[in-house]
């Protein structure tokens, strides 16, 4: 299959996520195939295939400003991720999970283990519970290859429109007219078959995702409960409907399915980590908004109302803090405190308020205290690092990142502070390196190639800094296709004059 064909079905994936279901009577198969080894979508899409598929979809994403690049719901969404991953029946090689600014409810997963989460999907859930079920529900989506099984079973896709509808999805356009002016090329048929097609993997999900959330110790009925009220809030919109619920209905069908696979198994009935799951929420809310006062006005309708939970006074100190009222927002925090002392989000906005007040040494001492309860979480080492570089010492923040890297490795966000600490140092074979390796992380393979060929230009390198990049970048140009040249290496004596 020709290589544009397979990028535009990354559109129908991402089309028919979470909220894609059956016609209403549609049997349920409890005997539903799982793909084997060596079936026919090995022939259709190798994993490498998948990869570097899902890679340049999720730099696209990056590239136009619609992830939500936050360490603490990163880690917090990836945690949640890798823990149910690790009770599944099998573990992909690679998983990547990403925040998206995006307040409308939604999830998706992409070719080669990339998922993506709107932060409105966060605010939507009730409970770790209902989270947890969308990512399980995901989850199932890359341990079972949709993507090279839909592949297998499409006959037909119309390039131009499955890239219209890509663009709209990354673009987080809020405007159904968008999707449905590109659908309105004459090619709504084909489109709606490629829908149908991929139900039988939706229920799939839901069926997997369930003994897989049970496994992880997450009560199943969290899948039930939210599909319950978005099935319930379709109803009550009635014409108004939202946009995300017209074009991902939920219906008494698939509740009644869910309902019926959970009520068989045994699950805890308490939350795991409800504050964190609770402080998420609201740090969701905060990051999406238009404007911080819109936040603040939320959270202190909500306290107003009898809602006096920590997570909500939080969230009103976080608005203060985006409002750039830092005292108002430390007098919440340390009220807070006073009942919680070691709870690292409160320690965390405490000091960035003290880095807004330009008071590194303050911050680092909050987040000393913040480190001797959790020396592994990656944000507070994060956050120390940049606070280490606001004082003026980047040589520091760069050893504090290495002797944890153990802990930080999984993360983009450690290149881009190793990268900022090696331009703050003068390093510029380091920043070069890490630079490229935060773009290829992110899965922009040819950003990743310019500041590793902008790296190879300076004279100065030693010869173990030029090995470095050169055997880096060999790396970096095997992910790109054949055919992909940068301008330069069109030119006369390309490879003399870039190492």
């Amino acid at each position: 299959m020709p290589r544009a064909t397979r990028r535009t079905l990354v559109a129908s994936f991402c089309l028919v996520s979470l909220f894609a279901v059956p016609p209403a009577g549609h049997p349920i198969n409890e005997d539903i195939e799982l793909p084997q080894l060596g079936e026919p979508a090995d022939a259709v899409m190798s994993p490498r295939e998948e990869y570097q598929i899902g890679a340049r979809v999720t730099a696209q994403i990056h590239a136009a400003g619609y992830a939500l690049e936050d360490p603490q719901l990163t880690d917090y969404i990836s945690r949640l991720g890798w823990h149910i991953a690790s009770h599944g029946s099998r573990v992909p090689d690679h998983l990547q999970f990403f925040m998206v600014r995006d307040p409308r409810i939604n999830a998706f997963a992409l070719p080669g283990g990339f998922m993506g989460f709107n932060a409105g999907l966060i605010m939507a859930a009730e409970s770790e519970n209902e989270l947890a079920a969308v990512v399980a529900h995901e989850l199932a989506h890359v341990t079972q290859r949709h993507i090279a099984r839909t592949i297998q079973g499409t006959r037909a896709a119309d390039i131009a429109t499955w890239a219209a509808v890509l663009a709209a999805i990354i673009a987080g356009s809020a405007s159904p007219d968008v999707v449905l002016g590109a659908l309105s090329l004459g090619q709504a048929a084909s489109l709606q078959r490629q829908v149908s097609f991929t139900r039988t993997h939706e229920l799939e999900a839901d069926r997997i995702g369930i003994g897989t959330m049970i496994a992880a110790g997450y009560d199943p009925q969290g899948m039930v409960s939210f599909f319950r009220r978005l099935e319930q809030q379709s109803r009550l919109y009635g014409s108004q409907i939202p946009d995300i619920l017209r074009t991902h209905p939920v219906n008494t069908t698939r509740i009644a399915e869910a309902r019926q696979r959970a009520d068989g198994h045994t699950g805890r009935a308490d939350e795991i980590r409800p504050l964190t799951f609770r402080i998420m929420r609201a740090r969701a809310r905060v990051l999406t908004v238009e404007r911080p006062s819109q936040a603040l006005d939320y959270f202190k309708q909500r306290i107003e109302s009898g809602i006096d939970h920590p997570a909500e006074w939080y969230g009103a100190a976080l608005s203060h803090h985006a409002l750039g009222q830092f005292q108002a927002s430390d007098e919440i925090l340390d009220r807070l405190l006073k009942d919680t002392p070691d709870q690292l989000h409160f320690l965390l906005l405490k000091a960035e308020n003290a880095r807004g007040r330009r008071a590194p040494e303050e911050a680092l001492a909050t987040l000393d205290q913040a480190l001797e309860q959790q020396p592994r979480y990656a944000p507070l080492r994060f956050a120390y690092a940049e606070t280490l570089m606001d004082a003026g010492r980047p040589e520091q923040a760069r050893q504090f990142i290495l002797d944890g890297f153990e802990h930080v490795r999984p993360f983009t966000e450690t290149h881009r502070i190793l990268a900022r600490a090696a331009r703050a140092s003068g390093d510029r074979a380091e920043l070069a390196y890490q630079s490229a390796t935060y773009a290829w992380r992110r899965g922009d393979a040819e950003t990743a190639m310019e500041k590793l060929d902008a790296g190879l230009r300076h004279s100065d390198l030693s010869e173990d800094e030029r090995a470095r990049l050169r055997s880096f970048r060999k790396e970096v140009r095997e992910t790109l296709p054949k055919y992909w040249r940068p301008d330069y290496e069109d030119e006369p004596n390309a490879l003399r004059r870039h190492g």
